[in-house]
């Protein structure tokens, strides 16, 4: 299948669109980095619900958990290791970044099992009984999280070395930021990697088309889908992790504050198509820094009008699975 150009030629025509109406290169350059590492971001969050779409058909409303998982975890895990996190050495912050990350992919990843196998497994297939009940999960899962960490909110604040900015002439580029775009890419990649060069990823896709025959032949799809479920949420956790650290604090809703903004992304970008996620993310993060900047008033609906504008051009999304 060729890749198709235009989604592609409009993220450039939009970046381009904003230099002469941000009044200064500057300006432009800084807003364009913010916008694409918050748009990795959130790609790193929407691309577990994707995936758990894509290759299972199953529309996850609870996704909210998972982030709010993550989140809380590296509240815990950075508290615990404030030593390593205030240091002012590079290496112990990482280290205690890495830890928190891994924390909140764990724990997310863990209770996706318990999720996938009590609330989504008896409901394969029918998509309005998918959407009610991983709804109900969520909200039951908020309530764990008040009743586990408290209703309040939590501060998450940045290891030391990684506050601040870089600053390269007149454009100040935050070092979390560029951090959180090495490590959006670095999913992007591993996502691309094991689902078109692995045998478990060459399963998963056959066990999509036909899972009778792939059970015929001796493997069991239903692990497959479970290790698909637990992958999903443990990338919802690192999200969270990481949309956690850029709000610098967390409460129990933020998994469902982000939701809206995930199946904005998915449905821009077409159901189940990671590309598509990625660009549909990319897209999000810089069109809500421009007019952030450009007319604050209307940020709070710029998503769901560019939602509204891709939609009326591509019904089915930049990149709608099984397009030719």
């Amino acid at each position: 299948m060729k890749l198709d150009p235009k989604p592609l030629a409009l993220l450039a025509a939009i970046v381009l669109l904003a230099l002469p109406l941000t009044g200064s290169p500057s300006t432009w350059l800084n807003l364009t980095l913010a916008g694409l590492a918050m748009g990795l971001i959130v790609f790193v969050i929407a691309s577990g619900l994707t995936l758990v779409f894509g290759l299972m058909d199953v529309l996850n409303f609870g996704h909210g958990v998972f982030i709010a998982l993550g989140a809380f975890m590296a509240t815990t895990v950075l508290a615990a290791l404030a030593p390593w996190a205030s240091s002012a050495d590079v290496l112990p912050n990482l280290a205690a970044l890495a830890a928190a990350c891994l924390a909140g992919m764990a724990i997310a990843g863990a209770v996706g099992v318990v999720f996938e196998r009590v609330l989504v497994r008896p409901v394969y297939g029918q998509h309005l009984k998918q959407i009610l009940i991983t709804m109900g999960g969520m909200i039951i899962g908020e309530e764990l999280i008040k009743a586990s960490w408290g209703p309040a909110l939590i501060p998450l604040p940045l290891p030391t070395t990684l506050n601040g900015i870089f600053l390269v002439g007149d454009v100040a580029v935050e070092k979390f930021r560029v951090l959180a775009m090495l490590i959006g890419i670095a999913v992007l990649v591993g996502l691309l990697l094991v689902l078109n060069r692995t045998k478990i990823g060459l399963l998963i896709r056959a066990g999509v088309q036909d899972r009778e025959m792939v059970e015929a032949l001796g493997y069991r799809i239903r692990r497959l889908f479970v290790g698909v479920f637990v992958t999903g949420s443990a990338l919802a956790g690192l999200g969270g992790v990481l949309w956690g650290l850029v709000q610098q604090g967390v409460t129990p809703q933020i998994g469902g504050q982000v939701n809206l903004l995930l199946f904005i992304v998915i449905i821009i970008g077409g159901l189940g198509s990671t590309l598509g996620c990625l660009v549909g993310a990319l897209l999000v993060g810089l069109v809500a820094n421009y007019v952030g900047f450009l007319a604050p008033k209307a940020a709070l609906f710029s998503n769901i009008g560019l939602m509204v504008a891709i939609l009326l051009w591509r019904p089915q999304g930049l990149y709608p699975v099984g397009a030719k």
